[in-house]
C-alpha cells in the first residue's frame, strides 16, 4: 500500500472547503515524482510550471541537470545554452523566470551573464550552479544578484527543489556554501562588535565638563550660549569641542551628536 499516495490523497480531499479555499477549489496538489504535497499558492503548478533556461558549457552536465528538472512537474525547461553568447541570445528571446548557469562558459564567464541579466531580466531569479565553491565566487554571484549558490557533484542538493525555492521569493545554497556563509557572517558581527565596544571606552575618557557641553551641543545651543550657562568663553568652549572631536573620532558636531546618541551619551 502506497502510504504516501493514502495520505496525500487525504489531505487534498480535506481542503476541499469554503473554508480553506474559495469556492471549494483545492489548495493543496499532490505529486508523485517527486513525492509532495504543494500548497496552490505557491510559484509552480501543473498549469503554471517555473520556466527554468539553463546555462552550462559541460553538455553532459547540461544532459543530466535537464533530464533531473523534467522529471519534476512543478519545472518546465524553455531553453539551453552553452556559452555566454548563447546564453545572452537566450536571455533577450525567451521567457522564463529561473536562470541556471555556470560560472565557466564556453566564450565567457557566467557572471557576465548575470550582470546582463540584472540589466535585461531584472524580475528573473538566478542560481549558480558550478564546481567552483572559492568564497569570493559566492560572493560576486550574490552581488550580481544570484538567490543560490549550488556545487556540481554534490551529494547534498536537490536542484528542482531549490528552483522552486528561488522562484518563490526564497534562497538555495549548497550546505558548505551556506555554512561559510554564516562563519564569515557571524565573525564579521564579531568584528562590529569590538569597534562598537571601542568607542564607548572612548566616549568614557570625556571630562564631566566635556560632556556636558556635548549635552547642550545636542540641544541646539551655539557656544555663545553654552559659555554663557557655565560661565566659560565661546573660545573656551570650542576648545572642549575640539576635544571631544579628537576623543570620540569625530569631525563635525553633528557626528558628535550622533555618536552620543547611538552610544547612549545623552
Amino acid at each position: 500500500m502506497d502510504l504516501f499516495k493514502l495520505g496525500a490523497n487525504f489531505v487534498a480531499a480535506k481542503s476541499k472547503s469554503d473554508e480553506c479555499g474559495e469556492g471549494g477549489r483545492e489548495i493543496f496538489d499532490v505529486f508523485q515524482n517527486p513525492p509532495s504535497i504543494w500548497p496552490s499558492f505557491l510559484v509552480g503548478q501543473r498549469s503554471r510550471p517555473v520556466r527554468t533556461a539553463i546555462v552550462d558549457a559541460d553538455s553532459h552536465f547540461l544532459k543530466v541537470l535537464h533530464q533531473e528538472l523534467c522529471q519534476d512537474e512543478r519545472i518546465q525547461i524553455v531553453g539551453e545554452a552553452q556559452g555566454l553568447k548563447e546564453g545572452k541570445r537566450l536571455c533577450r528571446g525567451l521567457e522564463f523566470d529561473v536562470l541556471l548557469v555556470d560560472v565557466n562558459l564556453a566564450d565567457g564567464s557566467g557572471f557576465q551573464l548575470l550582470s546582463y541579466l540584472q540589466l535585461h531580466r531584472a524580475s528573473c531569479q538566478s542560481i549558480v550552479i558550478t564546481s567552483m565553491d572559492q568564497d569570493e565566487n559566492v560572493i560576486k554571484a550574490l552581488e550580481l544578484g544570484a538567490s543560490g549558490y549550488l556545487v556540481k557533484h554534490s551529494w547534498f542538493g536537490n536542484s528542482a527543489q531549490s528552483v522552486l525555492q528561488v522562484a518563490n521569493g526564497g534562497a538555495a545554497f549548497a550546505p558548505h556554501v551556506a555554512k561559510r556563509l554564516i562563519k564569515n557572517f557571524d565573525t564579521k558581527i564579531s568584528e562590529m562588535r569590538g569597534r562598537m565596544g571601542e568607542k564607548p571606552k572612548i566616549a568614557e575618557r570625556l571630562s564631566d565638563r566635556e560632556k556636558d557641553i556635548l549635552r547642550m551641543v545636542a540641544s541646539g545651543h551655539t557656544s555663545a550660549e553654552v559659555g554663557k550657562r557655565l560661565n566659560i568663553s565661546a573660545l573656551t568652549v570650542n576648545t572642549h569641542v575640539k576635544n571631544i572631536y579628537r576623543k570620540l573620532q569625530v569631525r563635525s558636531r553633528a557626528q558628535a551628536v550622533n555618536h552620543a546618541s547611538i552610544f547612549g551619551m545623552l
